[in-house]
């Protein structure tokens, strides 16, 4: 079983920053690959960005490319994800999650893919 836990969300002003960790246990994590996802008020959760360790490699959806980037230390199994110029549209619930497959080496954006879900943090951005 794998356990994540989000922190670092808050309340923030449009144009600011924060910075979510993802801090990853268990003995089934197995540096599994970490994927953030958000879910907005009466929205579909979504996509937000992904990292693989064994691979080395990250993905971001399209929609905060060049705003946001994800990043990890592998030696405490925690992802963070570096969100700057934050918009009004990117209040939401962001929640980290492990990857079904330990060896996946390019990071997948599917939600079914990914089979271990935090708690989740809120975001809140005002304009």
């Amino acid at each position: 079983q794998v356990q994540l836990v989000e922190s670092g969300g808050g309340l923030v002003q449009a144009g600011g920053s924060l910075r979510l960790s993802c801090a990853a246990s268990g003995r089934a994590f197995n540096s599994r690959p970490l994927g953030w996802f958000r879910q907005a008020p009466g929205k579909e959760r979504e996509f937000v960005a992904a990292i693989s360790w064994h691979g080395g490699r990250t993905v971001s959806a399209d929609s905060v490319k060049g705003r946001f980037s994800i990043s990890g230390d592998n030696a405490v199994n925690t992802a963070y994800l570096q969100m700057n110029s934050l918009k009004p549209e990117d209040t939401a619930v962001y929640y980290c999650a492990a990857d079904r497959s330990p060896w996946r080496l390019v990071p997948t954006t599917t939600q079914t893919d990914y089979d271990s879900w935090g708690p989740g943090t809120q975001v809140t951005v005002s304009s």
